[in-house]
């Protein structure tokens, strides 16, 4: 079980993918699990596993403590191949972020005072705008940039008490938004994060999506490298070799599973 989490979230299927416990889930239960782990947990935080945010905490021990401190959703089709080499099967539901995020809003039982938090000045402003279409049953009070003095950060959390907020969306990058989602939730307890990546670009339309045929073969990560080479050539040429690699060297170690795991502590 992810520290902090409770009872009820514990019985929930996991699977372990190179160290990082994994909700399955289809879309309805897993925006039911966050419903339950922002109620009950000590530190009601959601953050997004793909093959890149793998193979950082595989070399970054405060994200991989970051990771383990929050309910951890699938992204991408380098989880699922890893799902299907080392438990046989898929994870019911690609809950890739862009996506599921703004459909949690929507579907949520629960109302929320949001802040967002990220991008380049006036972007996470934009996205909130958009938001608002999508799930206009919760509040919109705040956002700020993602520049700002991560080592000195009592200004940003005066300004975000300030703004009555009890939901925070952070867009700042992995394994930044992740740290600082930790502390946060540390500092200021009960207040839920979810990790959001990318989704203030691609909402406020700084940064186009992948047409809805190439996200349905969990091939974005093409488009996005075709659009985007220069900054991201690294991450997915490199890093999902590295991926891969780590893969196989976790199957040939630990040998294949058969089933879903039901992690506790």
């Amino acid at each position: 079980m992810i520290r902090g989490a409770s009872d009820t979230d514990s019985m929930r299927s996991r699977r372990n993918i190179l160290g990082i416990q994994v909700l399955v889930a289809t879309r309805r239960d897993a925006i039911l699990a966050i419903d339950e782990h922002f109620s009950t947990s000590e530190t009601p935080l959601v953050t997004f596993l793909n093959a890149n945010v793998s193979n950082i905490a595989a070399k970054d021990p405060s994200l991989k403590r970051a990771l383990d401190r929050s309910l951890v959703l699938n992204d991408g089709i380098g989880i699922g191949l890893s799902s299907r080499l080392l438990y046989h099967s898929d994870f019911p539901d690609n809950l890739q972020g862009t996506d599921f995020v703004p459909q949690y809003l929507k579907e949520t039982g629960r109302i929320f005072r949001i802040f967002a938090l990220g991008g380049i000045p006036g972007i996470a402003e934009r996205a909130l705008e958009v938001l608002k279409a999508i799930a206009p049953q919760h509040q919109y009070v705040g956002s700020h940039h993602g520049f700002f003095d991560a080592g000195d950060p009592a200004e940003l959390y005066s300004i975000i008490r300030a703004s009555g907020a009890d939901f925070i969306l952070v867009g700042m990058g992995t394994p930044y938004q992740e740290k600082w989602a930790e502390k946060f939730s540390t500092t200021f307890t009960g207040v839920p994060i979810i990790c959001v990546g990318g989704l203030f670009d691609f909402l406020s339309k700084h940064r186009p999506r992948a047409p809805l045929w190439v996200r349905k073969l969990r091939c974005e990560w093409v488009f996005r490298l075709a659009v985007e080479p220069r900054r991201l050539w690294r991450r997915y040429l490199f890093g999902n070799v590295i991926f891969i690699a780590r893969l196989a060297k976790a199957y040939v170690r630990g040998g294949r599973v058969s089933g879903d795991r039901q992690e506790t502590m």
